[in-house]
Order: structure tokens, then C-alpha cells, then sequence
């Protein structure tokens, strides 16, 4: 008697099994974010968020657009554990810094914050459909270099592209489309570069060690005439250097009611 021997069972084509073009199909040419698991979130360290929005849209930097957002971000700045203290408001994308106690409470809360961000937008430009171009990009700030040069970067993000474009600003004006007039944390006093401003702040105060104060300890307050690229990068001998008062060095603010 032959020895039994096992036979492969042949599948026709079609759905299963690993081969090219299988899985999750990215949004647009190129995933911007992996489809991974998110990583745990621990509740001391801040986070800095970036939102891509899609390519059909037009520039997010009017204020028309800008006004819709700040009701958005007021609306969903404290949800399930998820606060939002930062925001700033380019071209094509949108940056945010927040806290969150664990990975559920970052993901739930930024989730709403998504909802209202897409429908304040679509509502305002007269659509309908998807905003957001892919995932979310999440940072976990761990130490207080990293969370002042987060805001160094993020309230001073227009300057930076700006500076690479080869235009530069040396006034005490900061840009009117982040959160940058809610900072505690300039050298000195701070104006919009709009006429128009907002009563009302869209975000919250931190409640962190390193967003509140901890970051002050990297190098002192931020100078707005500086740069983002500079104001980040401080010497050594201003490392755990604090300002306790503020210098002026211009105009008070600007904030007009809306």
C-alpha cells in the first residue's frame, strides 16, 4: 500500500492571501501616516498634533476660515481627558498642542476635534466631503527642550516657511492665525499682525509641568523677533535661565471682540 502523502489545495484567484497590491490602500498616492497601533500616552507629557488637509482645498489662512476653526477648537478643547492648549492655523495644514491622561483620551478627543474641523470647514467653502487628506501625526513631547522648541515652532510656524522663502520679520507682531497671543511666555509684550483679534481664547491654560512652566527651563522665554529657528535653538548659558517679568519691547496687544 502507497504511502499517504499530502496534497496542496489549490485556491482560484481572487481575495485572501498575501500578494502584490493587497492591504489598506493609502489616502491619495502615499500614506502620510502608517495604519498602526498608536503607542501608550503618558498623562505628564504633552503632545503636538499635525493635521493634513486635502490638496482640493483652498489655503485654511483667511479669516473667514479662521473664524469657524476657533469655534471648533473651542467647542471640542476639553473632551473624554483631551485638552487642547496650542493651535496654529497654515496654508495647508494644521498644528495642535495638547494633553491627554492616556492613548484612548488623545485618540477620542482629537477624533471630535476632526468632526468639528471638517464640518466648520465644509460649511464655510459650501462642500461636502472629506477634509482631513490622512491620519493624524501625534508627537509625545517628553522633555522640556522638546516642548519649547514644539512652541517655538508651532506659534511661529508662518515665520519659519516664511524664512524660507528668504522674508524675515523683526517686529514684536506675531502671527494672528495660531494661539501665539495666549503664550505666557514671550520677553516681551506681544501684538497681533492682524488689525482684527478675538476676545475670547479657543484653547486652555495647561495643566502640564512641561507645558506650563517645565519648558522655561530650556532656555527661558521665547523672543518673538527672533525666529522659530532661533528662538528654539537657546545658548548654554541661558539653559535654566527664567524671566519673571515680562519687558516691553512694542505695542500692547491687539484683541478686538468677535
Amino acid at each position: 500500500m502507497p504511502k499517504p502523502r499530502q496534497l496542496a489545495i489549490e485556491f482560484p484567484p481572487g481575495r485572501g492571501g498575501k500578494r502584490a497590491g493587497s492591504g489598506r490602500k493609502p489616502n491619495g498616492r502615499k500614506a502620510v501616516v502608517w495604519h498602526v497601533r498608536r503607542p501608550e500616552h503618558a498623562a505628564r507629557c504633552p503632545v503636538h498634533v499635525t493635521l493634513k488637509v486635502r490638496r482640493d482645498l483652498p489655503k485654511l489662512r483667511r479669516e473667514s476660515l479662521l473664524r469657524v476653526l476657533r469655534r471648533a477648537f473651542a467647542a471640542g478643547r476639553e473632551r473624554f481627558g483631551f485638552r487642547l492648549v496650542h493651535f496654529s492655523v497654515q496654508a495647508d495644514h494644521i498644528h495642535l498642542i495638547c494633553e491627554a491622561e492616556d492613548r484612548r483620551a488623545l485618540s477620542r478627543g482629537l477624533q471630535g476635534l476632526n468632526v468639528r474641523v471638517a464640518k466648520a470647514i465644509n460649511k464655510v467653502l459650501g462642500r461636502r466631503g472629506k477634509v482631513l487628506a490622512d491620519r493624524y501625526h501625534a508627537h509625545e513631547l517628553t522633555s522640556p527642550t522638546e516642548v519649547r522648541r514644539a512652541l517655538a515652532y508651532v506659534l511661529g510656524n508662518h515665520a519659519h516657511h516664511r524664512a524660507q522663502r528668504g522674508v524675515r520679520s523683526w517686529t514684536n507682531a506675531v502671527d494672528a492665525f495660531p494661539s501665539a497671543l495666549g503664550l505666557d511666555g514671550w520677553t516681551c509684550r506681544v501684538r497681533s499682525s492682524e488689525p482684527w483679534g478675538y476676545a475670547k481664547p479657543a484653547t486652555l491654560p495647561p495643566s502640564t509641568w512641561l507645558l506650563g512652566s517645565g519648558w522655561l527651563r530650556a532656555g527661558g522665554r521665547l523672543d518673538p523677533r527672533a525666529g522659530p529657528g532661533a528662538a528654539a535653538a537657546a545658548p548654554p548659558s541661558a539653559r535654566m535661565a527664567t524671566v519673571s517679568r515680562r519687558r516691553p519691547c512694542g505695542a500692547a496687544p491687539i484683541f478686538g471682540a468677535r
